[in-house]
């Protein structure tokens, strides 16, 4: 099922626009953000193809299942709180049915670490060593001689180099696993090229060593170490950092490499904006979408505070987010068994006919 089927069917219960139009912090290179929900034709839910998502490939365009929707609104995730609160202005279409849900069931303290919890999550995204955004790597890749290390007395020198010093071609050497080891081999010379050995990697595009037949009687010239583990993971790094770079947003990525810091702005952003939502639930049992400290959140996005700056932001707002939730009076949960009920009376409903 498609996002056009559910429109071409008359599928759809709500749709809005979300993200940072919704949140009043869309600039003129903002993508458009919508989400929705939908109900299933009868005979699919009752039968065996039942569909929580539907999705765009960019995945900017999310509509969820009634039934899902719900699911997700008793746990208070903070995306699916969001869409029930959207602003008017943002509402594209809103079937009668959805007036029987209303923010005031669904808030509860389970925001203070629903909101807090998601907005740690962006901290950790926002910085690192690992950060895609700070560890730019080559689009050619290493080979398996990259990883491979002649040992010598109680040290290792790489083998590239090693093959260098000795005027040795990777090309005539063959190696002979060194049993009960792991990634040891004993490494035999042939500048003969007598033996037609298989070299240390037979091709440049080879994932692992190559093993040769060693005529008995031959005299190994050194023992090489295959770091397998490490050349697995780098081979991982570099797939999933190219297949990013061909998905990244330009826009995004040009914004964190012109303010300098070594940090994904727009990741911190949202953790001020989460924190700064989830004490204003807990404090004043509201939940405003749109945000009234544009100026602020987008100076984040931009750069112009330090890193330590913002996590100064962060402590300070989960502090008062502790102390407001022991004295809010927001119910402790969602009251999971009312919320269900309508679900069952919004389906009975919508299948009446």
């Amino acid at each position: 099922m498609t996002i056009k089927d559910l429109k071409d069917q008359n599928l759809l219960l709500f749709e809005c626009l979300s993200g940072s139009k919704a949140y009043g912090l869309d600039t003129p290179q903002s993508d458009t953000d919508i989400k929705g929900i939908f109900y299933m034709p009868k005979e699919m839910f009752f039968g065996l193809k039942y569909i929580p998502q539907v999705s765009n490939e960019s995945n900017d365009e999310v509509y969820y299942e009634i039934g899902r929707f719900v699911e997700l609104l008793i746990k208070n995730n903070p995306n699916i709180v969001e869409i029930l609160a959207t602003p008017e202005e943002c509402i594209l279409y809103k079937h009668p049915i959805m007036n029987k849900l209303n923010i005031g069931m669904i808030l509860s303290k389970l925001c203070k670490d629903t909101f807090g919890g998601y907005a740690l999550t962006q901290i950790r995204k926002a910085k690192g060593l690992n950060k895609k955004i700070l560890n730019p790597m080559p689009k050619g890749r290493k080979t398996v001689l990259d990883f491979c290390f002649i040992t010598i007395n109680y040290s290792s020198v790489k083998v590239k180099s090693w093959l260098t010093r000795n005027g040795v071609a990777q090309a005539d050497c063959g190696l002979a696993k060194i049993p009960n080891t792991k990634n040891l081999y004993a490494l035999f010379h042939d500048a003969e090229k007598k033996f037609n050995y298989k070299g240390i990697a037979n091709k440049e595009t080879a994932n692992e060593v190559s093993v040769s037949s060693i005529p008995a009687g031959e005299k190994e010239i050194a023992y090489l170490f295959f770091n397998q583990d490490s050349y697995s993971s780098y081979c991982k790094e570099h797939s999933d950092y190219w297949e990013w770079v061909e998905k990244r947003n330009e826009v995004r990525y040009a914004t964190n490499k012109s303010h300098g810091k070594d940090y994904d702005a727009k990741n911190l952003m949202h953790t001020i904006r989460l924190l700064q939502v989830a004490l204003e639930i807990v404090r004043d049992g509201k939940l405003s979408v749109k945000r009234q400290n544009r100026e602020e959140l987008l100076s984040i996005k931009n750069g112009e505070f330090e890193y330590d700056q913002i996590l100064k932001m962060a402590e300070n707002l989960m502090l008062q987010i502790e102390k407001e939730t022991v004295k809010s009076k927001l119910q402790e949960k969602p009251d999971a068994k009312l919320i269900e009920s309508l679900l069952v009376e919004m389906r009975a409903e919508l299948y009446a006919s």
